[in-house]
């Protein structure tokens, strides 16, 4: 091996016209239209995972509204759209055996999904690749993008991707690869929530200034393989309070069921929750276990598992999406619709504006400024309209919780149609929402069974996730003694239990305690990065093809 000081290599790179981060949906759809609108533009989109579709979780139901304006013809392209919605039940758990039915009529209109369908986003973002590489999109999976690359004017040039095969200690492997630069005219980043490239860019801009501070949830998901006489394709369940609700924590349940006697399940814990005892991972647990969703389950087999932070602030958190060379879209930029639990839609839609945008912009050939129509664009648009008519909906879900939170959104939302003349704020970071361990009630989560509810470990086992093992941690500590020092001694190190795949912990042996990082397990949720409580745990992308390999999620 050669220490990586000793042995600089000069990096390689590549000129495109537009190159874009993140093969999700709001990458996927800006690169076709891009294409769409004009052929002779080059097109690049990177991507941190094995293929397209490998980090992508969601839970979902889809509403078709920008894949109708992306391909009108979506169906006889076969894009993987196969369940309709048929019915919708909404239930409030009031305990761990009793529940209450809500009426249609006395259901937020941003519930109902008539002409919506339950889909794999996974498979649906495969598809889109497949479109954009038959129109000329190039696509390099298995790539981390790892670094910004900055002009003398400080604009955005492009990118970096990582280098491979450094051991870690630092050194270099006989495997070492050298990472590309990919330098663009403009750069779309596309990352998804908590993007660590966005993050960075967000705080370099101030883009979030005079912005409410983002918000988050933790969706952790199953895919069940379920019996015949047990399935009900097209029916789409949602549940509010028990088990969250005896913590005090805002969030909700989902149960959706897909073609093939497949059933999705999950559980959203809002990342503002204040007791350090709370595991959102056990709560989802017992969560399977309530007789409205075990009815479905029993006799099942447990396929798939995943999990994922999502964006929930709403406009009022939204950052200023420009800079100088580029542009956030997508979640990395909060479009996420949270009083529908939709995002794909309104994330297609921010990409699609996009590409209009330095499509114009590359025919009067420009370059590396800032595109600041994409403002006007996106607020003409119906995904800006549809933010800020439900922009209310989540600040009353904290200030309220979900029973009330969700009576104050029929009222904003069925009689007034979002017209209220006033926008709820929500200034409390979610990370700052701590109490100390001592003050809360602990939690007694009962142990996994084995046939509705399992353990972290098998969990991670069949999200399918691998990195490779001689490897720089990619979970940063900006202070080593932080964990034990502080974070233990006030909240119980609350790392161990917000993690939804075991990869913090806190180790006792002959030589005392020590704060344990099993980067290894990571499924790249990214909630250690929103919710430690002094901001210490800094995410970074692993070597490029690490995490997990979700089939279908």
């Amino acid at each position: 091996m050669q220490p990586a000081e000793e042995s600089a290599v000069e990096r390689e790179s590549m000129e495109y016209d537009v190159v874009i981060v993140g093969a999700g949906p709001a990458g996927l759809a800006a690169a076709c239209r891009i294409r769409q609108l004009n052929d002779e533009i080059s097109v690049c989109v990177v991507e941190k995972g094995s293929e397209v579709g490998a980090h992508i979780l969601s839970g979902a139901v889809f509403e078709p509204t920008a894949l109708n304006e992306l391909f009108p013809d979506w169906k006889e392209r076969g894009a993987p759209l196969n369940t309709q919605v048929q019915s919708d039940d909404i239930y409030v758990l009031r305990n761990d055996e009793a529940a209450i039915r809500v009426p249609n009529l006395f259901v937020p209109s941003t519930m109902h999904n008539q002409g919506n369908y339950i889909i794999s986003l996974g498979n649906l973002c495969r598809w889109l690749a497949e479109q954009a590489e038959n129109l000329g999109v190039e696509i390099f999976p298995g790539f981390a993008a790892t670094e910004v690359l900055f002009n003398d004017d400080g604009s955005v040039t492009g990118i970096a991707t990582g280098d491979m095969g450094v051991g870690a200690n630092g050194e270099h492997k006989d495997s070492y690869m050298p990472g590309m630069e990919l330098h663009a005219k403009y750069t779309l980043f596309a990352e998804g929530c908590r993007g660590h490239l966005g993050k960075q860019l967000i705080a370099k801009y101030r883009l979030d200034a005079d912005r409410d501070p983002q918000h988050y949830g933790i969706g952790i998901k199953e895919i069940w393989k379920v019996p015949a006489d047990r399935h009900q394709q097209g029916l789409v369940v949602h549940t509010a309070g028990w088990p969250l609700n005896q913590s005090g924590t805002p969030g909700g349940g989902f149960l959706y069921h897909l073609e093939d006697n497949q059933v999705v399940v999950g559980l959203i814990t809002d990342l503002a929750y204040r007791n350090p005892h709370v595991s959102p991972f056990d709560e989802f647990q017992r969560y399977k276990h309530h007789p409205v969703i075990s009815q479905y389950l029993e006799g099942g087999q447990r396929v798939a598992y995943g999990a994922r932070a999502i964006v929930k602030g709403g406009l009022q958190s939204q950052p200023k999406m420009t800079f100088p060379g580029g542009l956030l879209i997508g979640d990395n930029a909060g479009t996420l619709n949270f009083a529908k639990i939709k995002g794909n839609h309104t994330a297609m839609k921010s990409g699609m504006i996009a590409a209009e945008t330095l499509v114009e912009a590359l025919a009067a050939d420009r370059s590396g400024d800032e595109l600041v129509d994409y403002a006007r664009r996106y607020a003409d648009s119906w995904a800006w309209k549809e933010l800020h008519k439900q922009r209310n909906f989540g600040p009353a879900q904290h200030k309220l919780g979900n029973i009330l939170g969700s009576a104050y959104a029929f009222v904003d939302l069925n009689i007034f149609r979002g017209k209220l003349p006033w926008t709820l704020r929500d200034t409390a970071a979610d990370h700052a929402q701590l109490k100390p361990a001592a003050d809360c009630k602990a939690i007694d989560y009962p142990k996994p069974d084995g046939v509705l509810s399992f353990d972290k470990l098998s969990s991670v086992f069949i999200s399918n996730t691998n990195h490779e093992e001689d490897q720089p941690c990619h979970l940063k500590l900006k202070d080593a003694e932080i964990p034990l020092n502080h974070n233990l001694p006030i909240y119980d190190e609350p790392a161990q239990r917000y993690c939804p795949a075991a990869v913090y912990e806190v180790v006792e042996d002959a030589n005392g305690k020590r704060f344990q990082i099993n980067a290894q397990n990571c499924v790249h949720c990214k909630t250690c990065d929103i919710k430690d409580p002094t901001q210490n745990i800094v995410w970074v992308a692993p070597e490029g093809g690490g995490g997990p390999n979700y089939p279908n999620m």
